[in-house]
Parts: C-alpha cells; structure tokens; sequence
C-alpha cells in the first residue's frame, strides 16, 4: 500500500495519492481523446493517437483471430494506455506512479480477471467456456481454479513490485550520487516504465486469447458408436 504522498479526507472517507491520480489520469487520458477526435486527422495528436492504436491494434491481431480483434482491442489499448501513464506519472517531481501502490495494481488484475471471462463467454458461450474446467477430468477443477487466482495474483504482484523497486532505487542512487545522474535516471524509468506496461497488457492479451481458444467440445451424436 502506498503509505507516504498527499491525501484528500472527506467526511470518514480519506482518498490516498494513487486513487486520486488515478482519477486524474482517467479524466486527462479521456479529454485528450475526445480532442484528439474533435480536432481531426489533420492535426498532431490525431496523428500521434491514430498511430499508437495501429501499434495495439497490430498486437491484438497477432494473438487473436480477425472476427475478435474490434472487440477485444478496445480494452487491451486502454489498459496498455492507461498503465504506461501511470508509469511514467512518476517522472513528475513530488509524485509518485499510481502502479506502485498494491490496491491500483490488484484494481487492475482484477479487471483483467473479468475480462477474461466476458470475452471468453461472450465469443464462445457460456457452456462451452466453463466446460474447460472440466477437462481432461472433473477431479481437475479445483487445480483449473487455483491457476486462474494465482495468475491475477502474480499479475498485480509483478507490476506492483516492479515499480515499487525502480522508485526505490532511483531514491537511493539520487541520495548517494545527488543530482549528477538525472539523465540517466529519468531514460531508466521511461523504459521501465515503457517495459511494465507492455508486459502488462501482453499478459492480459495473453490470458483473454487464451479464453478465445475454448471451443466447444463436440458430443457425440444418438445413434452413432
């Protein structure tokens, strides 16, 4: 948990630092794509825009087939998006990134946890999907089942320390050099930065294709042996 920044009480209820960048940070991530739209294809953010999501949209269709890309690149782009700026949030003096703190980064494994299922279901069917978890053997559930929370576990653990150790030794090494590797420092954290994120959403792509692949399992029809 993020224990050190600012906070906002209100009442009883008191936001911490990482909640209420994150709210920042969606509300920013949201108004420049509406601009970007409003001010059209001949601008620079459109351009700049149009060209991200062709990135995305190309490691979508890698990984999924071409009937599914529309409707899972929507999500993957805004989970890469959103991730990668709330990486970088920290280059900004005083603040630190939202994804350092354990409740943002489990907040965003567990949606990808939903969305895994939404998707798989949505394309593939509720029997179909679910009747994975009883393959090869029923006796194989709960195995099935502890793989799917350990995997959302690991998927918050892994962003979340990750970040938590870039901040903490860019800390260390500015308190023993001083201010004499700036440079070298910030080029570390954008790549890192850079690195998490794409991890991030290529497990989460990962993980929803792999829900994609779930076909049904033919039954065998009366009358035949």
């Amino acid at each position: 948990m993020n224990e050190s920044g600012f906070s906002l009480a209100i009442g009883a209820l008191v936001l911490q630092e990482s909640l209420l960048l994150s709210v920042v940070l969606t509300l920013l991530l949201t108004t420049t794509g509406i601009l970007a739209l409003r001010l059209g294809a001949k601008s620079a953010l459109y351009t700049a825009a149009e060209a991200a999501m062709q990135i995305v949209e190309g490691a979508v269709g890698e990984m999924v087939s071409k009937e599914t890309v529309q409707r899972i690149f929507p999500f993957i782009a805004t989970l890469w998006l959103y991730v990668l700026c709330a990486n970088l949030v920290g280059l900004i003096p005083g603040l630190s990134s939202p994804t350092r703190d354990l409740s943002i980064t489990a907040a965003l494994a567990v949606i990808v946890f939903f969305a895994v299922h939404v998707y798989g279901i949505s394309v593939v069917g509720f029997r179909a999907y679910f009747r994975h978890y009883l393959q090869p053997s029923p006796i194989l559930l709960p195995f099935h089942l502890i793989s799917e929370l350990t995997r959302t576990l690991a998927l918050a653990i892994r962003l979340f320390g990750n970040m938590m150790s870039l901040e903490m030794a860019a800390l260390l090494v500015l308190m023993v050099a001083g201010f004499l590797v700036p440079v070298p420092l910030l080029m570390l954290h954008v790549v890192e930065a850079l690195v998490q994120a794409y991890i991030f959403g290529m497990l989460a792509l990962i993980y929803i294709s792999t829900g994609l692949e779930r076909v049904p399992v033919e039954e065998p029809e009366e009358g035949k042996a």
